[in-house]
């Protein structure tokens, strides 16, 4: 399958209220560092030396949300968002 045909995961549509949800509650220690339960890590496919980046929303002035998305996939999501804006525009 060419990277055309393959679906973008986390699409602006899929991340309705159908598709969030907690999946796990972490601690961060001293160093400011947390730690991705194992069975996340397998089923996000995320292994030693991947990157994540970490966008935040933020609101009345604090950072009231954090979402990862592998550093790989952000070039994609950037287009899925602002590309409607962006077609406003022209």
């Amino acid at each position: 399958m060419s990277k055309k045909d393959q679906k973008a995961c986390c699409s602006p549509v899929e991340m309705g209220v159908n598709y969030c949800k907690v999946e796990s509650i972490i601690s961060v220690d001293e160093r400011g560092q947390m730690v991705l339960p194992k069975e996340l890590r397998d089923r996000a496919h995320i292994r030693a030396g991947d990157k994540l980046a970490m966008i935040s929303w933020e609101k009345g002035g604090e950072i009231c949300c954090i979402y990862l998305i592998k550093a790989e996939h952000l070039a994609e999501r950037v287009k899925d968002f602002l590309g409607p804006m962006m077609k406003g525009m022209v």
